[in-house]
C-alpha cells in the first residue's frame, strides 16, 4: 500500500501524481475500517479525502496553515500528518482527539470543535504572516456549507475582503450539516453548483485568469468585470463572495484529485483573499454513508464490509432524555397552540424532528446560528408565543449576550433547553456542557432547572410553558435515563422548590440534576439513615428554606453537580452558608477547574472525582 510509506506530508510529496487516486482510495479504506471498530464522524471525513490529499500535496504544511472548521472532516488530515497508527485510538480515553488540537500536532494550526470559526482564525494567521513579511505563507480555512450559515463566518468574510492577505477559503459544499442544510444560503449555493451555463463560462474565464502573468493589470480588471457581469446575469444575483471582496473560483469537483492539485497550484500564485467552491459528497466511497447521510454522520459501530450498523446492547429499558424531550414537547404542543420548537441545525440530535414531523409549521431549524436562534425565539415570545429553543449546552455559550440582552433583560417567556449538559464523553473538551449552571446563575430574571429523571424533565417542561414564567432554562444530559415507565402525568412544579430524596442523620448530600442518581447509589451502600440526599431541582431561584433546614440539621455537607465547580451549585450553597452565618464542612464535587478531554462518561467522571465510587469514598471520609 502507498499509505504505508506515508507518515508526514513530506512523504506524500514524493508520491507521483498518477498515484494520488490510488492513495485516496487507501486513505478512505483506512477511515472506513478504523471507524467501524472505533466510531467517530465518518461521513464528513470521507467527503474530503481528495481535498485533504491535494492540500498536503501542494502546500508546505505545517509552515502553511490549514484550519478545519468544526473538525468533523479532519480524519484524513490526521492520518497524513503523523497520526496514522494512533488514529485507531481516536476519541478514546488517553487516545488522540477526534478534532484538530494545537497541543496534539504542529499540523493542527488551530483547535476547532464548534462551527464557523475557521475563516476568522485563518484570516488572523494570514495577516500575521503578512506583518511578519512571510509573503509565501498560505493560510487556508476549510469550511462546510452548513458552518457557513453561522454569523461569525460572514463577519470574517466581510473583514477578509478589505485585506490583501494570502487567505484561501475552501467551501466544502455537500448540502449537509448533520441534517440537510436549509435557508437562503443553501439555495444560493445550489443555484451556483447546478448552473451548467455558468460553470462552462466560469471554466473559460478560469483559463484566462491562468494567463494573468502575461496580460496587463488593465486587461485583468476588464476580464474580472466581464466575469462578474456574466455571473450576475445568469444567476439573477450578484456573487455573494465577490460582493464582499473575495475572488471566487468554482464550483469544482471536490473528488477530482488531479484537477484539485492543479487548481491549488494555480491559486497559490494569485494573491489576496480567495474562495474555492468544491462540490463534494458526504460519505463518499461508502454506499450506505452516501445514501443515508444523517445516520452516517456519526453512525457508531458498523460492519465495514456490509455496512450493517452494530447497535450496542442497552441494558436499561429507559429512553434517552432526548426522546423524552421530543415526545413531551409534541404532547405539550398539541395542548398549547402557542408552543414553537426551534433548533440550530440539530433536529435529529435533539429529537425536535418528532414534533417537526407532525407540526412542521410550528418548528424551525434555523441552521448553525445559535445567536439568531435565541433572538429569533425572543421575537416570537415578544408576540405571545412560547418558544422551546433547544441548543446543546456547549453551543449555547455562543449566544450568551442574546440570553442576557434579548431574553432576560426583557423578561420574555423563552424556554432554553440545554441538551448534552455535563460531561458528554468522546467528543471531549469542545463539547462538554460544563459551564451552563455557572454562566446562567448570574443572570437576573432567569429560572434554572435540572431534572433528576425523566418524570422531572416532563414536569419542568410543563411548568416552563405555563403563563408568565419568564426565561426558563432546563438542562439535561446526553443518553439514557432511569425510568422505563416515563410517560407519567405532567404537573406543575413550584419554582425554586427542592425536595428530600432520602433521610439521613450524619451527612447531607445536595445534588442537582441526574447526577443525583449517582449520589443515591453511593448512599445506599451505607446503613439506612446514614446520609440524606436533597435534590435541589432549581439552581435559581435556590430553595433557601430547604437549605436552612439542611444547615440546621447537618454540619457535614457534600454538594455534587455534573458541571464546573466554580460558580455552580456548590458555590451557591457556600454563599448561602456565609450570608446566613452557618458553620459547616462543605465539600464540593463536580468538574474541576480545567478542561476535560475525551473518554467514556464514566471514565471522565472518575477522573473528575464524582463517580459513584468517589462519592462513596467522600461520604466515608466525612464520617471518619
Amino acid at each position: 500500500m502507498i499509505l504505508d510509506s506515508i507518515n508526514t506530508p513530506e512523504d506524500l510529496k514524493k508520491i507521483p501524481e498518477n498515484s494520488l487516486v490510488e492513495l485516496c482510495g487507501e486513505v478512505r479504506r483506512k477511515i472506513i475500517e478504523d471507524c467501524a471498530e472505533n466510531p467517530g464522524h465518518l461521513g464528513a471525513s470521507l467527503g474530503v479525502v481528495e481535498l485533504t490529499v491535494a492540500l498536503h500535496y501542494v502546500l508546505n504544511t505545517p509552515y502553511d496553515n490549514l484550519v478545519w472548521d468544526v473538525g468533523h472532516q479532519s480524519y484524513a488530515h490526521k492520518i497524513l500528518t503523523g497520526r496514522k497508527e494512533e488514529f485507531k485510538n481516536k476519541r478514546v480515553y488517553g487516545g488522540i482527539s477526534g478534532f484538530p488540537k494545537m497541543a496534539e500536532s504542529e499540523y493542527d494550526a488551530f483547535g476547532t470543535g464548534h462551527s464557523s470559526t475557521s475563516i476568522s482564525a485563518a484570516l488572523g494567521m494570514a495577516l500575521a504572516a503578512q506583518i511578519n513579511g512571510e509573503e509565501d505563507r498560505q493560510s487556508v480555512a476549510i469550511i462546510g456549507d452548513g458552518s457557513l450559515t453561522g454569523g461569525m463566518a460572514f463577519e470574517a468574510l466581510n473583514n477578509a475582503g478589505i485585506h490583501n492577505a494570502n487567505l484561501l477559503v475552501i467551501l466544502n459544499d455537500n448540502n449537509m450539516a448533520i441534517d440537510p442544510n436549509i435557508g437562503g444560503l443553501s439555495q444560493y449555493l445550489l443555484d451556483i453548483s447546478t448552473s451548467q451555463t455558468y460553470n462552462k463560462i466560469k471554466n473559460d474565464v478560469w483559463n484566462m485568469l491562468g494567463k494573468f502573468n502575461r496580460i496587463s493589470p488593465k486587461m485583468r480588471n476588464f476580464i474580472q468585470n466581464i466575469d462578474n457581469s456574466i455571473k450576475s446575469m445568469l444567476l439573477k444575483r450578484s456573487n455573494l463572495f465577490e460582493a464582499m471582496g473575495l475572488r471566487y473560483f468554482g464550483p469544482v469537483d471536490g473528488h477530482d484529485i488531479n484537477h484539485l492539485v492543479k487548481l491549488l497550484r494555480d491559486l497559490k500564485k494569485i494573491k489576496g483573499p480567495k474562495v474555492l467552491h468544491c462540490i463534494t459528497t458526504k460519505g463518499k466511497g461508502f454506499k450506505q454513508a452516501e445514501t443515508d447521510q444523517i445516520t452516517w454522520h456519526a453512525p457508531g459501530k458498523y460492519n465495514k464490509d456490509t455496512g450493517e450498523l452494530i447497535h450496542e446492547k442497552n441494558t436499561s429499558a429507559a429512553p434517552k432524555f432526548q426522546e423524552v424531550f421530543g415526545n413531551t414537547l409534541l404532547e405539550l404542543a398539541k395542548a398549547n397552540k402557542k408552543i414553537i420548537g426551534i433548533t440550530p441545525a440539530m433536529p435529529t440530535g435533539c429529537s425536535l424532528n418528532i414534533m417537526m414531523k407532525e407540526m412542521p409549521e410550528r418548528c424551525f431549524d434555523v441552521g448553525i446560528a445559535e445567536q439568531h436562534a435565541v433572538t429569533f425565539s425572543a421575537g416570537l415570545a415578544a408576540k405571545g408565543f412560547i418558544p422551546f429553543c433547544n441548543i446543546y449546552s456547549s453551543f449555547m455559550q455562543r449566544a450568551y449576550d442574546q440570553i442576557i440582552h434579548d431574553i432576560a433583560l426583557q423578561n420574555l417567556n423563552v424556554v432554553l433547553c440545554l441538551d448534552r449538559a455535563g460531561l458528554v464523553g468522546a467528543d471531549g473538551a469542545t463539547h462538554h456542557g460544563a459551564f451552563d449552571l455557572a454562566y446562567l446563575r448570574c443572570i437576573p430574571n432567569i429560572t434554572i432547572a435540572a431534572p433528576f429523571n425523566e418524570e422531572e424533565l416532563r414536569n419542568m417542561m410543563y411548568t416552563a410553558q405555563l403563563p408568565d414564567k419568564g426565561p426558563f432554562a432546563i438542562r439535561y444530559p446526553r443518553g439514557h435515563g432511569y425510568m422505563a415507565e416515563w410517560k407519567t402525568p405532567m404537573r406543575e412544579l413550584e419554582i425554586g422548590k427542592g425536595r428530600c430524596i432520602c433521610e439521613g442523620e450524619k451527612i447531607a448530600v445536595i445534588s442537582i440534576g441526574t447526577i443525583g442518581n449517582t449520589a443515591l447509589n453511593a448512599i445506599r451502600k451505607f446503613p439506612e439513615g446514614t446520609a440524606a440526599l436533597y435534590d435541589m431541582r432549581f439552581l435559581k431561584p435556590l430553595d433557601e428554606h430547604l437549605l436552612e433546614q439542611i444547615f440546621n440539621k447537618h454540619n457535614r455537607i457534600i454538594t455534587i453537580e455534573d458541571g464546573c465547580i466554580i460558580g455552580g451549585l456548590g458555590d451557591a450553597v457556600i454563599e448561602y452558608m456565609a450570608v446566613h452565618h452557618h458553620q459547616a464542612t462543605v465539600v464540593r464535587m463536580g468538574i474541576p477547574d480545567k478542561f476535560i478531554e475525551h473518554g467514556t462518561t464514566q471514565q471522565l467522571r472518575a477522573e473528575c472525582g464524582f463517580d459513584e465510587e468517589a462519592v462513596y469514598k467522600q461520604i466515608r471520609e466525612l464520617l471518619n
